[in-house]
């Protein structure tokens, strides 16, 4: 279970202070962020939520495994967590999709290919490095 942030030293700590936001050290949730407008956010996009031919997926990782979230009201919980995180920067934002691995059962290269490639399919510009 992910540590609770604690939002003024997260906010408002120097850039050297590890509690501080800028030292990527501890993420904020869409519970810690709700209602708030921050000058740039930087989203990681996981296999948790996933567009293929039909539409969007929502998953949970469950044992040693993604399984479809069946439930209506908890696929709604993890489009709109989305949504949050994807709204909060007022200047811009960043979405970092993690890279694949072949040795990780859990992290399919094909299905963060497929969220990568699906992103920059809307607009969004990668930026220099392996995948842009």
């Amino acid at each position: 279970m992910k540590a609770k942030i604690e939002p003024a030293k997260w906010f408002l700590a120097a850039t050297d202070d590890v509690r501080s936001s800028d030292a990527l050290e501890d993420a904020g949730t869409e519970f810690d962020v709700q209602g708030l407008e921050l000058d740039w956010t930087c989203v990681c996009w996981d296999a948790n939520y996933r567009r293929d031919a039909d539409g969007w997926q929502a998953l949970q990782f469950k044992g040693t495994r993604w399984q479809l979230v069946s439930d209506t009201a908890r696929q709604a919980f993890v489009a709109n967590s989305y949504r949050v995180l994807l709204t909060r920067g007022r200047q811009g934002l960043v979405v970092f999709v993690p890279e694949g691995s072949a040795e990780d059962i859990t992290r399919p290269i094909t299905v963060y290919d497929a969220i990568f490639d699906f992103l920059n399919s809307c607009g969004f510009d990668p930026l220099p490095g392996k995948g842009g």
